[in-house]
């Protein structure tokens, strides 16, 4: 058994007991421990590392852990600023555009995110094994609360979710991973994440309420499910929470 003094930095450190955020602490590790299994064990997801220290020296996950090694772990939120791009990241980005795979509690979140135009698989029924496979097969970031989920091996790209409101999740993801200039609101049906496609009024005029049909011309619909969509009093609110999600309004308060 060896021993080794680890320091994780910002968001990283909620993840640990209260005592040892903010500050470096040591901690024996198994015989033929890897920095991975170690971060791990000490509680943070390797899904939430971006850059890893080892004696001031980059590192891999693979690294064997020696006596008296000092770690530094790193979220995505410090490392440009720490590294100006010395080192490699632990992981390439996703293959595609960013596509997420929701687990069963996020159901808020996912339907603002396809709002945002964002590719988001979403059931209530999904089982991690399930989730893990979706993520593989279809380079899917996965989004969870569920921090032994991002510990799974297969899972390569994922993001836990500090906040518990659905549009404060939302204002984190966006910030996190810089989806705002990727964004294409209104363009993903909110039910079944499929494009939305722009109808003439007169073909669905007759499903309309008397005041949308009134006050509004354009519409889009969703083949898959028929829903009908027009700029209305949601259109208003999905449009502040994306302004406050790109930086362009007030912060969502987590309780509100």
């Amino acid at each position: 058994m060896v021993t080794a003094t680890f320091r994780f930095y910002e968001e990283l450190g909620d993840f640990l007991p209260r005592a040892r955020r903010g500050r470096e602490f040591a901690t024996p590790c198994a015989r033929a421990a890897s920095v991975k299994h170690m971060i791990e064990a000490l509680g943070v997801p390797h899904t939430e590392v971006e850059r890893i220290l080892v004696n001031g020296e980059a590192s891999a996950f693979e690294r064997l852990l020696e006596e008296g090694d000092r770690v530094a772990v790193y979220p995505r939120s410090d490392t440009f600023a720490v590294f100006a791009g010395s080192s490699r990241p632990l992981r390439e980005r996703p293959r595609q555009s960013l596509r997420f795979v929701a687990d069963a509690h996020l159901g808020g979140l996912a339907r603002l995110l396809r709002m945002a135009g964002f590719d988001t698989l979403y059931d209530n029924g999904y089982q991690d094994d399930a989730i893990v496979a979706i993520a593989a097969e279809e380079d899917r970031v996965v989004l969870t609360r569920d921090r032994e989920l991002l510990k799974r091996r297969a899972v390569t790209h994922g993001c836990y979710l500090h906040a518990i409101k659905p549009a404060a999740q939302f204002q984190e993801l966006f910030e996190r991973l810089d989806l705002a200039p990727s964004a294409q609101p209104f363009s993903l049906c909110l039910h079944c994440n499929l494009a939305l496609q722009a109808v003439d009024k007169a073909t669905v005029l007759d499903g309309l309420p008397p005041s949308v049909r009134e006050l509004h011309d354009e519409f889009n619909t969703c083949e898959a499910c028929r829903r009908v969509f027009w700029k209305g009093s949601h259109h208003k609110r999905m449009c502040a929470l994306l302004d406050a999600a790109s930086g362009a309004a007030q912060p969502v308060p987590e309780g509100g």
